[in-house]
């Protein structure tokens, strides 16, 4: 009783104080949700958009059951979790934060998985995108697309041992055990299932591709929300000093890692926002290279709590509990600092200097992979707003037609 007591008014407290340095700052409040907006129109709605619709749509066709069959020898001794839990971890890398919590949600409204394989799933399938890892911070913050490769592998092969350890959560029935067939080829058993979601899918085409748009904007106007308002918190509570006060705690920890102490107010932002972080971080002079790129894996295995309030408001539209989540998120981000300092000196101290790389990895840290990567991502920074104004548009006449149709 008291705990909840105590948690009400610190609540309270808190937004009380936030509002007050809403209105004492309004300046800067209103840069902070500028800043907030423009990442999300130019940046996040159209690279999340494609991948939203899709998923809704490889889901009620089929194809998601589909695929789950096959990666079902895969999935389930790995991770255990069901073999639809690839499409989403899949999904989830391609597309970044938080569709793989979006993809893992939808796959517990369908009942295709349990809760407790939602929960081993959700923590290793909500991952950064390789284009925001390539382009936004290694050639746009750190202007050195060597480090690419280096973030990369760090942040998924974190990610990975996240999953191998997550799936020891839970109890051992938690689990939905799959049909024995043995008998059939795991190429039938997949087409099978393929043809009995389709057939089960009672809506046509164009509800169903409504539908998809519709669902995705509105998620999308959910991750705008969050997106500048924790851009605002971020700044409000710098201005007040709340985050050198935590600054300042943080630094011992820091030098418990022999880490520089400058990195605790970039760190401290990462933990509220990850491209801030990441772009205060890259920005430190002075400091080795090393330091900032550990702070920085950290801070994309973190996710922030940008990120993560919004996976919490979408698994709220199920039962899947939120904790594993936060608790998988902390993992990441040390074992992503961890991985980074350990392949450091493979993947990217023997290369510096040198035209040529490892061998394995030189197309992806190639001079014209770098280009190409630095244009696609100006190319979204320059059309972004477009696609998001034109599909803002269509939700629009698509919502205001579905809502008519039922006096019709």
């Amino acid at each position: 009783m008291i705990s909840s007591r105590f948690k009400t008014v610190t609540i309270a407290a808190g937004i009380s104080l936030l509002t007050i340095a809403l209105i004492y700052f309004p300046k800067e409040s209103l840069e902070a949700s500028r800043v907030g907006l423009e990442m999300w129109w130019k940046i996040v709605f159209p690279s999340l958009l494609p991948f939203l619709i899709l998923s809704e749509l490889l889901i009620g066709f089929g194809i998601v059951k589909f695929i789950g069959v096959l990666f079902e020898p895969l999935m389930r001794p790995l991770f255990r979790v069901p073999g639809v839990g690839g499409f989403a971890w899949a999904m989830g890398m391609a597309s970044g934060f938080p569709a793989g919590a979006k993809l893992a949600a939808r796959l517990r409204q369908e009942k295709q998985i349990t809760r407790v394989e939602a929960e081993r799933l959700v923590s290793f399938a909500n991952a950064s995108n390789p284009l925001f890892i390539f382009a936004a911070i290694s050639v746009g913050f750190f202007e050195n697309p060597e480090l690419g490769i280096l973030l990369a592998v760090s942040h998924y092969v974190g990610n990975f041992c996240v999953g191998l350890i997550m799936r020891f959560h839970g109890k051992k029935g938690d689990e939905q055990t799959p049909k024995d067939e043995a008998k059939k080829s795991i190429i039938v058993k997949a087409l099978q299932e393929l043809h009995r979601t389709r057939l089960k899918e009672k809506r046509p085409f164009g509800q169903l591709l409504g539908d998809a748009v519709t669902t995705s904007i509105h998620t999308l106007l959910m991750i705008g929300g969050f997106i500048i308002l924790f851009s605002v918190f971020n700044k409000l509570l710098s201005l007040i000093n709340v985050i050198a006060l935590v600054g300042a705690g943080l630094s011992i920890l820091l030098k418990l890692f022999q880490l520089p102490t400058e990195l605790s107010i970039p760190l401290i932002s990462g933990i509220f926002e990850i491209t801030t972080g990441s772009m205060m971080t890259s920005k430190l002079e002075h400091i080795d290279l090393l330091p900032k790129v550990i702070t920085v894996s950290f801070i994309l295995g973190f996710c922030g709590l940008s990120v993560q309030a919004q996976v919490a408001s979408i698994l709220a539209e199920t039962d899947v509990r939120f904790t594993p989540f936060f608790i998988a998120r902390i993992m990441h981000g040390f074992l992503a600092g961890v991985i980074t300092f350990l392949l450091w000196n493979p993947l990217y101290a023997k290369n510096t200097g040198s035209k040529e790389t490892l061998g394995v990895f030189s197309p992806f840290v190639s001079e014209q992979t770098s280009l190409w990567v630095e244009s696609l991502w100006n190319g979204l920074l320059t059309y972004g707003p477009l696609v998001t104004i034109i599909s803002l548009m269509c939700y629009i006449v698509v919502y205001s037609t579905k809502m008519k149709s039922p006096r019709t």
